[in-house]
């Protein structure tokens, strides 16, 4: 009725409501509104949590996220980033980018710590080295569309985009699951895997 998505109106609820410049208090707000307004598929708090504890274990210092989205796991990541650490994040949506690239800085994060490129990660990826200069990440968080999993991960293995050790972190693996994905992760030989148990966003 008012013309606005869903990812702009909790914007704008944020814009109104978060203190700027202050990430965590940013995500709270985000958390308010999807409890008693509208129901957003960001991170949450409680997933939330297995993010930080991962952070704070690995202080990598360059982070790969697939799946902006309105900017809250981007967020959730650049807040616990060692310094000097660099967080690239792809979106495929330009209208969720959008809305995206305003919540980022509207927390203060400044294109030099976190660099949002826009567009489908099957095409992103393949440039990331010789256009954004990410040589390796340490880390990458997947929270974009299940059935890419793996063809994403693939994609990253063959473009040798994965430091040694790193850490592949992928949310809603069970539900609504990745099931091949999934597989291929506990059969392929290259990875330790674990799975997180944790209650569904809000």
């Amino acid at each position: 009725l008012t013309g606005t998505s869903r990812e702009q109106r909790a914007f704008q609820y944020v814009l109104a409501h978060a203190i700027p410049g202050d990430p965590h208090h940013i995500l709270q707000t985000f958390d308010q509104w999807c409890y008693h307004c509208e129901h957003l598929s960001c991170v949450g708090p409680d997933k939330g949590r297995i993010v930080e504890r991962v952070l704070l274990e690995q202080a990598p210092l360059r982070v790969l996220e697939l799946g902006t989205y309105c900017g809250y796991g981007t967020v959730l990541l650049a807040q616990g980033l060692p310094p000097g650490a660099r967080l690239y994040t792809i979106e495929g949506d330009p209208r969720h980018a959008a809305v995206a690239e305003k919540v980022i800085r509207l927390a203060g994060f400044s294109e030099q710590t976190v660099e949002l490129i826009v567009g489908p990660s099957e095409e992103v990826i393949p440039r990331l080295r010789e256009k954004h200069g990410l040589m390796n990440a340490n880390l990458v968080f997947m929270d974009h569309w299940k059935r890419c999993y793996l063809r994403d991960l693939r994609l990253l293995e063959s473009h040798q985009l994965l430091a040694e050790g790193a850490t592949i972190l992928a949310d809603n693996v069970l539900f609504p699951g990745a099931p091949h994905f999934l597989q291929y992760a506990k059969t392929c030989g290259k990875y330790h895997c674990k799975v997180h148990r944790a209650n569904l966003e809000y």
